[in-house]
C-alpha cells in the first residue's frame, strides 16, 4: 500500500491508503482520523465508524430462522454478500450457532485489506475461522450458477440499498429476475436479508411480487439523514 499527502474536507485529514484498478472500476481505502473508508468508483460504500445496521442485517437471519415453526434450525448456513470493512463477517464468525459461512467479494483489493491491510482488525481473524469459505467472485455470477448451493440464509450488503447501487450491473439483482434467483438459492423456510442506506417500499413490494412472505424492514437511527435499515423476507416451507 501507498500513503498519500493528507487531504482536508473541512473536518478532519482524509489519508488514501491504497487505490487500485480492477474489472468492476475503481476502489480505494480512505482513513478519516481513526476510521477507514471504501470508496467505489467514487461512490462512498461504507466505513467502521459504527457497525450496527450491518451487525442487525446478521442478527435479524439468525432471529427470523428461530422463528420457523419447527423450532431454531440446527447449525444453519449463511451466505455474506459483501466482505466491506468485516463488520458483518466478524459477526456472523462470533456466534458458535452458524455452520458454514460462506462471504462473496469480488473486490481482490478488499480480502488484500482485511489479509494484510489495516481492515483485519475489523473482521477479527473471521478470515481463519475453519466455518468461513472466501469466495472470490462477483455475487450475481455467483448466484445466477445453475448447480449453486442453497442456504439457510442469504445476507446482501453490496450497494448503498436496492434504489443505489455502487454498479449498474447490479440493478438487476433487486428486480423479479434477480429476487427469484435468490429465492430460489434459499432452503424452504430460509431467511433474505438485504442492507440498506435508506427505505425502499417499492423493494418490500417486489419481495412479495416474487413469492416471499414475511417481508418487514428494520430500522437503525444515524446521526444525521433517514435511518440504515435492513429489508428482511422469507421463503415459505
Amino acid at each position: 500500500m501507498t500513503t498519500a499527502l493528507p487531504e482536508r474536507d473541512g473536518r478532519e485529514a482524509v489519508v488514501t491508503l491504497d487505490r487500485r484498478e480492477g474489472p468492476y472500476g475503481e476502489v480505494v481505502l480512505r482513513q478519516r482520523g481513526r476510521d477507514f473508508e471504501i470508496i467505489a468508483n467514487g461512490c462512498f460504500l461504507m466505513d467502521t465508524a459504527d457497525g450496527r445496521s450491518e451487525r442487525l442485517l446478521i442478527q435479524t437471519a439468525l432471529d427470523e430462522l428461530d422463528r420457523t415453526g419447527g423450532g431454531p434450525v440446527e447449525r444453519p448456513s449463511v451466505l455474506i454478500g459483501g466482505l466491506g470493512v468485516g463488520f458483518s463477517l466478524a459477526y456472523a464468525a462470533a456466534e458458535p450457532r452458524w455452520g458454514r459461512i460462506a462471504i462473496v467479494e469480488r473486490e481482490s483489493a478488499i480480502i488484500d485489506w482485511h489479509r494484510t491491510g489495516p481492515l483485519g482488525a475489523f473482521s477479527g481473524g473471521a478470515l481463519d475461522d475453519e466455518r468461513v469459505e472466501v469466495l472470490h467472485t462477483d455475487l450475481l455470477e455467483y448466484l445466477a450458477a445453475a448447480d449453486g448451493e442453497r442456504y439457510d440464509a442469504l445476507c446482501l450488503d453490496i450497494d448503498n440499498g436496492p434504489d443505489w447501487t455502487v454498479t449498474e450491473s447490479n440493478d438487476g439483482l433487486y428486480g423479479a429476475d434477480g429476487l427469484t434467483v435468490l429465492w430460489h438459492r434459499l432452503r424452504p423456510g430460509g431467511v433474505l436479508a438485504v442492507w440498506s442506506a435508506q427505505p425502499s417500499r417499492a423493494f418490500e413490494d417486489a419481495l412479495r411480487a416474487v413469492g416471499f412472505s414475511d417481508v418487514v424492514t428494520h430500522e437503525v437511527l444515524v446521526a444525521r439523514g433517514v435511518p440504515d435499515v435492513v429489508h428482511v423476507a422469507r421463503r415459505a416451507g
